[in-house]
């Protein structure tokens, strides 16, 4: 008999709607809140689950598509062929100077690609009728983690990054297959330069110790012969696919998990697969990113037996996860340090801010530590506490200042932001008729920015700040200094 969670029980409230849009997703508006919490608890995570938003609702840059793309595989490959071959009579400083010039040109593409790729995702995160799908995309961004700047080729990455939205709450199982033959994964763990008789083990260590079965439950043997079954896989320069060439191939009998066969790489995959570890750790891991740190053993053998009994359909183990009781209890609900991209994705939202300023999606990623396609190694981002210093926490209020107060605050200078930036629409945010009850006021904004209530020595502090600033009339400026005050503290880093 398949073991279960508890089930949440008791009234679906506002603040429970709040969490689980804040953890499935990326928070958002008051608005957004009560229209999760209208359709109730179990409607509100099949709304998740399932999104009505097509996966091409947002449309990919220029070069993502698939004819452009094969177009700047082409041009790439001359360039460097160009550079390697210059012409006849050409003196070897000139011969070298083509080939930094060529090499120039190619990072330079690189790099406005990458913007563009960095803007187009974050913009999908901030609009996004899809929420978990859009945060399970982040999720397996971090998990198989492949950082753009070793990779180099941006429509790879780009292309793995749609792979993961696809993905997102299908089969881990599956996904780790086709993770095999992703072309930016494998030039990140070196796998294209894996040939019989030279394998390199970088892509069998990782896949065991970091992507399914964790440390402890896999030998040096079962990685080396792993490595060999992961020979001969290859990518093609002018199409960007992968094809298995097997005269590169190891196809010789390999021992892996106490199994002998002529394993080839989806062997393997399926092999670690069959055994009981995958599950468990992954439904660990899962649980550790939506609810808390440290789940129960009871929690973890539960959601690893429902994980494999629906062949690692992450969806189905999700559910589980977002009706439990433990989901909505005080040990989840506003317990977890926001990443830099909730902190700002969900900031964004809760301002009611359309369009963000020029400039202040990548730049706010650079300073907080947390910039898509660039995690800092195969292990991806350190969480938790890891995203909380003296350095970072000043910058996120300096972040909320400069959104909350405008560009023309002195105080709130932020280097190639837009200057022009004036602010949100403290009109909605705060009604005038609500600036004349200072308490009315701070309560509505602290449901706003919080979900919860505060203590009440915070609360307090909040109204004499209001009561100080209302004066004859309540401007939009004092407005911006309330709401920085109340970003700016310990309580609005958790969510």
């Amino acid at each position: 008999m398949t073991a279960t969670l508890p089930k949440a029980q008791g009234p679906w409230t506002l603040f429970e709607a709040a969490h689980l849009l804040n953890r499935a997703g990326f928070g958002g508006s008051p608005a957004a809140i009560k229209s999760m919490h209208s359709l109730g608890r179990e409607k509100a995570v099949e709304s998740l689950l399932t999104p009505a938003e097509a996966l091409d609702a947002f449309p990919p840059p220029a070069w993502g598509d698939e004819e452009v793309a094969l177009a700047d595989f082409k041009n790439r490959l001359e360039i460097r062929k160009d550079a390697r071959n210059p012409p006849s009579g050409l003196t070897p400083e000139e011969a070298e100077r083509k080939r930094r010039e060529a090499n120039q040109q190619i990072r330079k593409i690189d790099r406005q690609q990458i913007l563009e790729a960095q803007a187009w995702w974050f913009d999908r995160m901030l609009k996004s009728e899809a929420p978990l799908r859009e945060k399970m995309t982040l999720f397996w961004h971090d998990h198989f983690a492949t950082s753009v700047q070793k990779v180099n080729q941006p429509v790879l990455v780009f292309r793995q990054n749609e792979l993961f939205r696809v993905s997102a709450l299908g089969s881990f199982k599956d996904l780790t297959q086709k993770i095999l033959l992703d072309p930016a994964m494998m030039l990140y763990l070196d796998t294209q330069s894996s040939k019989k008789g030279m394998p390199n083990e970088n892509f069998a260590r990782e896949v065991m110790e970091l992507f399914t079965l964790g440390e402890g439950n896999y030998t040096e043997q079962d990685i080396q012969e792993a490595a060999r079954a992961f020979t001969g896989y290859q990518i093609n320069r002018l199409t960007g696919t992968v094809r298995h060439n097997t005269r590169q191939w190891d196809d010789g009998e390999k021992t892996i998990f106490g199994t002998t066969g002529k394993f080839n790489g989806s062997d393997v995959v399926n092999l670690i697969f069959e055994k009981k570890d995958p599950a468990r750790f992954m439904a660990k891991k899962l649980w550790q990113f939506f609810v808390y740190e440290e789940p129960s053993p009871a929690a973890i053998t539960a959601l690893a037996q429902i994980y494999q009994q629906e062949n690692f359909q992450t969806a189905a183990l999700l559910r589980e996860i977002f009706l439990s009781k433990e989901f909505y209890s005080e040990a989840a609900i506003r317990t977890q340090i926001k990443c830099p991209l909730q902190y700002l994705v969900s900031l964004i939202k809760q301002l009611e801010i359309t369009e963000p300023p020029a400039g202040f999606p990548i730049v706010a990623q650079q300073q907080l530590g947390q910039t898509l396609f660039l995690p800092p190694n195969v292990a991806g981002w350190d969480w938790g506490q890891a995203w909380i210093n003296t350095n970072t926490l000043l910058t996120r209020y300096n972040l909320a200042g400069f959104l909350t107060k405008g560009s023309s605050n002195k105080r709130m200078k932020v280097p190639s932001m837009d200057r022009g930036w004036k602010g949100p629409d403290y009109e909605t945010i705060a009604p005038r008729e609500l600036r004349t009850r200072p308490e009315d006021l701070v309560d509505s904004l602290i449901y706003r920015f919080f979900q919860a209530p505060l203590p009440q020595k915070v609360r307090l502090s909040f109204i004499a700040y209001a009561n100080a600033k209302s004066g004859v009339i309540f401007t939009n400026q004092e407005v911006g200094e309330l709401c920085h005050l109340m970003l700016s503290t310990p309580y609005y880093q958790l969510c």
